[in-house]
């Protein structure tokens, strides 16, 4: 193979530019190492200066006490709770509300279990109270002893079926369908 003077002058300036390119590329990577780097270090910096912003007001609040207590004592009128101020139970804090206003709705009640507890009409001998019809008004066990009063077989027939699609219901409402298992 011959080389001629400008072939060594070409493959000499390609040698030249792949290690400015290869020096270039190094560089680069070593810029941006120091970059990141400073990043670092400058998010450190911001978390610090917070940290001296907090600790210096921590530390002029708690200097200088008698300054915030007579602010509180101008502006807030706050002051330590003291021993008659705490209540025993829950009729005294019943005791501290208000009459209802005329006119106001009547307050919400809660189903209580202590009735049953207690011998009530609807108590049962596992202490829960009766549950009652919200059609008929009458409690579950007076109207099964009032339906097996008069009952035919049919009814009895027909009373089983609904428990048993009560219970099915139970089940088909407690599953979750997704929309694309209907279709």
């Amino acid at each position: 193979m011959n080389l001629t003077r400008d072939r060594v002058h070409s493959i000499g300036w390609m040698t030249v530019l792949l290690i400015c390119g290869a020096l270039s590329i190094a560089l680069m990577l070593r810029v941006n190492a120091v970059k990141s780097q400073v990043a670092g270090t400058e998010r450190r910096i911001a978390y610090l200066q917070r940290d001296i912003d907090f600790l210096q007001t921590e530390f002029q609040t708690r200097s200088n006490q008698q300054q915030l207590k007579t602010l509180n004592e101008v502006e807030f009128g706050y002051e330590a709770p003291r021993a008659e101020q705490y209540i025993e139970g829950e009729r005294q804090l019943a005791a501290l509300g208000k009459a209802a206003a005329p006119g106001a709705p009547a307050p919400i009640r809660y189903a209580s279990a202590d009735k049953a507890a207690e011998g009530g009409e609807n108590a049962g001998d596992s202490g829960v109270l009766a549950m009652v019809s919200p059609v008929t008004g009458i409690g579950a066990a007076v109207a099964r002893t009032v339906s097996d009063a008069g009952s035919t077989p049919d009814d009895k027939v027909e009373a089983k079926a609904l428990a048993r699609d009560a219970r099915g219901l139970g089940k088909r409402l407690a599953r979750i369908q997704l929309a694309s298992d209907v279709q």
